[in-house]
């Protein structure tokens, strides 16, 4: 099984909260450890609304 990395996830957003530093925007909560990880931990399955950002072009 492959991890999946939300820094590269359209979803995933960096909050002002110190215990709460890491956010998911396609499942709405926010949580001390990275969501892909707490989604798998909760449900046994890897994340389902993953989606790449777009590429930034120079």
């Amino acid at each position: 099984m492959q991890k999946i990395n939300c820094h590269q996830c359209i979803y995933y957003f960096v909050t002002w909260e110190a215990h709460q530093p890491h956010g998911c925007k396609a499942y709405g909560f926010k949580a001390k450890f990275i969501p892909s990880q707490v989604v798998l931990s909760s449900s046994g399955k890897p994340c389902s609304l993953f989606s790449p950002k777009a590429p930034v072009s120079k």
